[in-house]
């Protein structure tokens, strides 16, 4: 299985460049004869290394405004040879094909070109034709070709050819094959996914930079992440990055991501156990870690304003795993950074998914992400007794994090700050009764507090039981073929209720 591969002819033609010197510096020092393409070949020759244009092999100049270059037989004759099969070493002596040990090669950047909402031919002209053939070509014939397709598998080649010159075993060759198949089905779901225009009608999902967890949900499960998690977070220090973190992390930025006042959010198990608007970041964590003290113990920490040294000194007060924001004054680093195991965590975008999707059964659950959040234009006073603007306040700051909290669940807050929340019950009268006890173990007081609902209220148990509490107003979604047993309680106690149309279950 260690068969020693020779490299004698390497045909190299990339669209990124960067990194290529080397390994075209080392090829040529081990003698390595190349053949290339336009803009390819103009930096291999200034290199003064020399190289045969593919025109040059083929006898045919590119043509189509450059869409037919590479495909043609004495190229994928080279590449597909079968060095153990007599009949394939005839044919291509008899055609004059010189055999190609090496394809470098890359792919026109078609999702790029997406991204940048250029127009429909710019997008057309980056879906690559002869690079995709190379690349599945040099990868079938792994027993005879290294395959190197992309700029990502340029350091692997450069670090394989310092180590033994231009050759390399089955299992180094089906290693690289592997890699550029990676390429290749992901560069074609890519493609597939542009045409189908989010209709859903296959799921085709490709996600690279693979990322091996200690663990999984579980020490005994495998964990791995895959994605660019430096694309959208910058981590200034602490310990590794686990599963359950993950989890907690995209619970947190999705929660954040509803408020455009400054919010401090403490997070436990993808759910909110403190959070508060506030005029300062000082006083938002004081507010959230208020809400519940005990459950924020090795918290995920967030907010969406920038950390200074007052509410960096006052959230060292605690153990916490994770904290994000925006950005962090020096001074307030100095204070976080004195327990190096920390997650220090910028977040420095936004993260645009409009698609969630879950493993289930024997294939995949996908859905729309729930995006829809609520103003007051959307709120229907169904009750005698309109709520306050100060209610209102209130009512849409449970309704974003009741959004956000796993069902069945209730959230009790009064001045923009969580007082409890009733979470994951399997009966919506346990989430409030969870909620009620909870806030008043903390003692917050309910008189004047508003409850959010993320589905409707069958019976009108659950306002019943907020009334006793002391709550004065209710937002929930509406629906129930019962909706005026709780209306007309509501009336009964001068309770203002609201509704929004829009259930918002999590699960």
């Amino acid at each position: 299985m260690s068969v020693q591969k020779k490299i004698k002819n390497a045909l190299v033609s990339v669209y990124h460049k960067d990194g290529l010197n080397e390994i075209l510096t080392k090829l040529h020092q081990e003698g390595v004869s190349f053949i290339s393409t336009g803009g390819t070949q103009e930096f291999i020759e200034s290199l003064g290394y020399p190289c045969l244009p593919v025109e040059g092999l083929t006898g045919y100049p590119s043509i189509l405004g450059g869409r037919v270059k590479t495909l043609h037989p004495k190229v994928f004759g080279g590449i597909l040879t079968r060095r153990d099969n007599e009949s394939d070493i005839r044919q291509i002596k008899e055609y004059a094909i010189p055999e190609i040990d090496l394809v470098i090669v890359d792919l026109y950047p078609f999702k790029e070109t997406v991204a940048s909402e250029a127009k429909e031919q710019a997008i057309i002209e980056k879906i690559d034709i002869g690079g995709i053939s190379l690349i599945r070509a040099a990868a079938k014939n792994f027993r005879d070709v290294l395959i190197v397709a992309g700029k990502d598998q340029y350091a692997p080649l450069y670090d394989l050819l310092c180590e033994k010159g231009a050759e390399s075993t089955l299992e180094e060759r089906k290693w690289f094959a592997k890699e550029a198949f990676a390429v290749s089905s992901g560069y074609d779901s890519a493609i597939f996914n542009y045409f189908d225009d989010n209709s859903g009608s296959v799921f085709r999902c490709a996600m690279d930079n693979p990322k091996s967890l200690r663990y999984g949900e579980n020490p005994h499960q495998k964990g791995i992440f895959y994605g660019n998690f430096e694309s959208v977070f910058e981590q200034l220090q602490g310990k590794e990055i686990s599963y359950n973190n993950l989890l907690d992390i995209d619970a947190a930025v999705t929660l954040i991501s509803e408020f455009s006042e400054i919010t401090f959010a403490v997070l436990k198990h993808n759910n909110a156990c403190g959070i508060a608007s506030r005029p300062t970041v000082l006083q938002a964590w004081t507010d959230a870690l208020a809400g519940d003290p005990v459950s924020a113990f090795g918290g995920v920490l967030i907010t969406n304003g920038v950390i200074d040294k007052a509410a960096a000194e006052e959230i060292n007060k605690i153990f916490f795993e994770v904290i994000i924001a925006p950005d962090y004054d020096t001074d307030a680093l100095e204070i976080l950074m004195q327990k190096k195991n920390r997650i220090i965590l910028i977040q420095k975008t936004n993260i645009q998914n409009p698609l969630q999707f879950r493993s289930l059964l024997n294939g995949v659950l996908a859905q729309d992400k729930d995006l829809s959040i609520q103003t007051e234009t959307d709120l229907k006073t169904v009750t005698i007794k309109k709520p306050s603007s100060k209610e209102i306040e209130d009512l849409l700051f449970a309704n974003k994090l009741v959004k956000n909290t796993k069902s069945n669940a209730i959230i009790l807050a009064k001045n923009r700050q969580l007082c409890a929340g009733g979470v994951g019950q399997t009966s919506r009268v346990d989430a409030l009764k969870q909620a009620i006890e909870k806030a008043t173990s903390f003692g917050f007081d309910l008189q004047g507090a508003v409850m959010a609902s993320d589905a409707f209220f069958p019976f009108p148990d659950c306002v019943e039981l907020a009334c006793k509490a002391g709550i004065t107003a209710v937002i929930q979604p509406g629906g129930s073929i019962k909706d005026e047993l709780s209306i007309e309680y509501c009336n009964q106690q001068n309770i203002s209720m609201v509704m929004t149309g829009i259930r918002h279950f999590k699960h």
